[in-house]
């Protein structure tokens, strides 16, 4: 037995011993150094308790407890504060650009390049209708055809009818013309000076002509020379009498868009002389003879000429010798090809 126990035990008795000696009635007092020895047993025994035993691990266990909630904790308030800078930068930034406001960019509704491989879609039929387009045509005692066809596309023109005078102050007018027709056939002719302002228009503004003469056998060596060398065709001879004209390109915009073309077999003839000229090609020319006297002559003996990228028609004969509803159909196919290549042009 340990010696606390001893100590207990022994001083349990004696202090029991001396309590009932004081309860028992007797008189005699207790002796002073027995209850001095008692007390001091009790003393002892009471020094001699057992230490209450310590459980570390569980105090372990509570202090890595709390050290990872400090931990957490401290994570938590450094996430916030990275949340509050991130938001503070972003109403800096805010705050910048509602100071120094920026240009919006304005469409752009016209380029002159595109990127490789996209093609610009044209409203032809739109830019047909406005088009602006110059007219001139001599025939107001046997037809107006040409403006017959005009009138059928339901188009804007300027017509100046034969008066030679109205035609040079248009041509000469700071009005960018998209075509300028030549319908030149009851016997006046559209000259010198004329030419070489028709000219200026086409090689410089790119402008559409479509010119039907048939006097060139007069005037080939004069200043509608330079119209013939810029489309790329001289004179071959004259074509006296209207005969049958065949399409050398069936398959041509010309006879196709938007009327069907019928070659003009069937004639009759108005003029007893003089019904036009055949032209032919020039050397190294890229002009396109598009109809003819003869269906397999494809470099001469034209009477209808695609030149300058096809913003050009010659017609070397005369609109009366043939039928007039294959002559509108005819002319409003030449006034919308060349209006087209005219716009794909601008369009570059």
């Amino acid at each position: 037995m340990k010696p606390r126990i001893l100590f207990l035990g022994l001083a349990l008795p004696l202090i029991t011993f001396l309590m009932a000696g004081c309860t028992s009635g007797n008189s005699q007092q207790p002796d002073p150094n027995l209850v001095a020895l008692a007390i001091a047993a009790t003393q002892q025994a009471e020094q001699n308790q057992p230490e209450p035993q310590v459980d570390t691990t569980k105090i372990a266990l509570e202090i890595m407890a709390t050290n990872m909630a400090v931990q957490s904790t401290e994570d938590a308030m450094k996430d916030t504060q990275e949340s509050l800078q991130a938001t503070q930068q972003a109403l800096d930034a805010t705050q910048q650009a509602l100071s120094h406001p920026q240009p919006i960019p304005l469409p752009i509704y016209f380029e002159t390049e595109t990127p490789s491989g996209v093609v610009e879609v044209i409203d032809y039929d739109e830019k047909i209708k406005n088009a602006k387009i110059l007219v001139y045509e001599d025939t107001q005692e046997i037809g107006m055809w040409v403006t017959d066809a005009l009138n059928g596309m339901d188009v804007e023109y300027t017509h100046v009818g034969d008066a030679v005078g109205h035609l040079m102050t248009n041509l000469n007018s700071p009005i960018e013309w998209d075509l300028i027709i030549i319908a030149a056939e009851n016997r006046s002719r559209v000259q010198g000076e004329f030419w070489d302002v028709i000219v200026e228009r086409m090689v410089k503004q790119d402008t559409a002509v479509i010119a039907e003469v048939w006097y060139l056998d007069f005037l080939g060596g004069g200043r509608i020379s330079n119209f013939l060398s810029n489309c790329g065709v001289q004179f071959q001879k004259d074509y006296e009498l209207a005969e049958s004209i065949y399409w050398l390109q069936p398959e041509h915009p010309l006879f196709t868009d938007p009327n069907t073309a019928m070659p003009l077999i069937h004639y009759s003839r108005y003029w007893g002389s003089q019904a036009g000229d055949y032209v032919r090609v020039a050397p190294g020319s890229e002009a396109d003879l598009v109809a003819g006297a003869y269906q397999k002559n494809k470099s001469d003996y034209g009477l209808i000429t695609s030149c300058m990228d096809g913003r050009v028609i010659l017609q070397t004969f005369s609109n009366h010798d043939y039928h007039k509803d294959e002559i509108v159909a005819l002319w409003q196919n030449y006034i919308t090809y060349t209006l087209k290549n005219r716009f794909d042009k601008l369009a570059e």
